[in-house]
């Protein structure tokens, strides 16, 4: 047997160089580049070995690792799930700032390898810089942490252990019922150590993604109880955009008559104009898809994880109804007590559409109206302009129709996931891109740069809060370094407006949730506005900076965008309280039972009364 004596760290570079995966017949390269920020946990390791040449993998500078990792995630999301940019850290807080982005990828079923520096393994020169020590056991380290949020961790103690440790990285990251986030924890002094690493493990590895067909058992299962329902309804998840099923669903849809709703990682792969579909569902839906879903005796939850979001807190379907549950993921597809069909959704549903002859839904009238009723609402918050400044559903709306075919719009926390998901028209596929799993705050900017880089030929527009634009925008800064523009959209409402709506709908006045100074008088937050100038610090960076405050300052300022060549920050001053409101649906927060507040008091009675329309399993 040959072997080749290199470092581990030079061996875990060149075995991610030589990953590919095979999807339909289609070979692709599922590692192309690494993240980096080098501490002394990775410089001398890590970096040693990328510096040293040798591969063809590029090099992304990070400015911090959460950050850097989001974008990572964003990538990985973007391409989907068909590759992925590791991202390497140093010791201590470089590693554990990486733990949040983890914990986003695992929530969104998304492909992301994390590469933190660990302490030593040997021990000897114990406790090193930015080691924290942990006095009930020894082999403990601050990275244990990911294994919360993580599918697979392994800390690699000896240089060999990187060839078990890489398989099952790999296994993971490839596996459509089983992707999340996976770290390989490399203490510092074992990413120099060198062992004699055979051939096999260094040559080109072609991992063949094979999709799971539906048994004629379950076929015969799911088309039963098709059948039996006269108004059924489709729910399209985010698997239907990794499986590439979205053809076939509307095939099947149209073919027999069955409405269509969307969920966050779903929307966009049906044409929004098309007659059969609804639009969002569930929380952050629109009244069209809810309407429609609360007298649906058959929910068919296609690729969907069926969240709270979508389900409306368990509370939007009747009681009457049952599931269908078509999902890769065992884990998924048992949810909402349903009859599972763990298969592929494309050779799911493909199957599904010859399998059902004679069959039509009792639908009338319904689905037309509601959609054109819809519609109309949307138009509205599309163009009516409020006095004393410019509203946020409005200013949405332009960007929207100012967008090109391809443009990329992404977004992840905040009100604006709930107004892009009501309102937003996504003119192709693949063009609304929404973290919406995790709803990682200071996901908009760093996943910016990340659909960039899945995408260089498009422009990425990314729709933020001032709140998440304070918490991440590093690689604002990296999409400079790079060349990559990207279009940051800041709607400025002078807070956490969305979490302010909340604490107000449930009773409690604001407090914490706008940017006001400390009131010397008072002692609370509750003196004067912070008003912050983000298009200064755009042009800080070196950005291009739109100040905006009406709507013709904003048309004006995106054709200007059109023409520059490096990122740009739009920073729209918006009036607080102008996003959508919710339609037809319910989510259940933890309200106080017990305060001196008559309007909580109120709040937790209507909980109570919403939980009773609620089923549990």
């Amino acid at each position: 047997m040959n072997r080749e004596r290199l470092t581990m760290s030079q061996a875990l570079v060149k075995f991610l160089d030589n990953q590919y995966i095979e999807v339909d017949g289609v070979e692709s390269k599922f590692v192309s580049g690494i993240f980096g920020i080098f501490g002394h946990g990775c410089v001398v390791g890590v970096g040693q070995a990328l510096e040293q040449g040798g591969h063809n993998l590029k090099f992304y500078q990070g400015k911090n690792e959460q950050n850097m990792a989001l974008a990572a995630v964003a990538y990985a999301k973007q391409m989907d799930r068909k590759a992925i940019i590791p991202c390497v850290s140093s010791i201590g807080p470089g590693a554990t700032n990486m733990v949040t982005a983890c914990g986003c990828a695992t929530a969104n079923r998304i492909p992301l390898l994390v590469l933190p520096g660990d302490t030593f393994a040997c021990r000897q020169p114990d406790p090193v810089l930015q080691q924290a020590e942990f006095f009930d056991g020894y082999g403990r380290t601050v990275n244990d942490a990911f294994k919360g949020v993580c599918h697979y961790f392994d800390r690699i103690e000896r240089p060999e252990q990187l060839m078990t440790a890489c398989i099952h990285a790999m296994r993971v990251l490839t596996d459509p019922a089983d992707t999340g986030a996976v770290c390989l924890a490399m203490p510092q002094d074992v990413e120099g150590e060198a062992y004699d690493y055979p051939e096999h493990f260094l040559q080109k590895r072609v991992w063949h993604i094979d999709r799971r067909p539906i048994s004629a058992a379950q076929l015969e299962r799911a088309a039963a109880l098709i059948k039996e329902a006269k108004k059924p309804i489709i729910v399209c998840g985010g698997g239907v955009r990794y499986s590439g099923a979205e053809k076939e669903l509307l095939a099947f849809a149209e073919k027999y008559n069955i409405p269509v709703a969307e969920t966050q990682a779903g929307k966009g792969l049906i044409s929004w104009n098309h007659p059969l579909n609804l639009g969002g569902i569930g929380v952050t839906g629109g009244k069209a898809a809810n309407v429609v879903a609360k007298d649906a005796d058959l929910i068919i939850g296609v690729g969907t994880r069926f969240s709270d979001f979508t389900t409306a807190s368990k509370w939007l379907f009747n009681e009457n109804r049952k599931v269908l549950g078509i999902n890769i993921c065992p884990f998924d597809a048992y949810k909402m007590d349903a009859e599972a069909i763990v298969a592929d959704a494309k050779e799911a549903v493909s199957a599904l559409i010859d399998s059902l002859d004679g069959y039509k839904t009792a639908y009338t009238t319904e689905i037309a109206a509601a959609k054109a009723d819809w519609d109309a609402i949307v138009d509205e918050y599309y163009s009516t302009e409020l006095e004393g400044g410019l509203n946020q559903t409005l200013a949405l709306g332009i960007i929207n129709e100012f967008m090109g075919e391809d443009d990329i719009a992404l977004g992840s926390s905040g009100s604006l996931p709930g107004d892009m998901q009501r309102l937003f028209r996504p003119k192709n596929r693949g063009t609304y891109h929404m973290e919406y799993g995790y709803s990682n705050m200071g996901y908009e900017v760093n996943g910016a740069l990340g659909a960039k880089l899945a995408n260089p030929d498009v422009e990425v527009y990314t729709f933020t809060g001032d709140g998440s634009f304070l918490m991440g925008h590093s690689e604002l800064y990296t999409s400079l370094q790079e060349g990559l523009k990207i279009n940051v959209c800041v709607f400025d409402n002078l807070g956490w407006g969305c979490i302010e709506n909340l604490q107000n709908n449930q009773g409690t006045d604001t407090f914490g949730t706008v940017f006001r100074a400390r009131n010397p008088e008072t002692g609370m937050l509750d003196g004067a506005d912070m008003t912050v100038d983000f298009a200064k610090i755009a042009e800080g960076y070196g950005a291009k900076g739109y100040s905006i405050h009406n709507s013709a300052e904003l048309k004006a300022a995106l054709e200007d965008a059109k023409k520059q060549t490096k990122s740009v920050v739009f920073d729209i001053k918006v009036l607080p309280k102008t996003m959508t409101p919710g339609f037809e649906s319910w989510w259940r927060v933890g309200v106080a039972e017990v305060s001196k507040s008559e309007t909580v008091a109120a709040a937790y009675e209507d909980m109570k009364a919403n939980i009773a329309k609620t089923f549990d399993y």
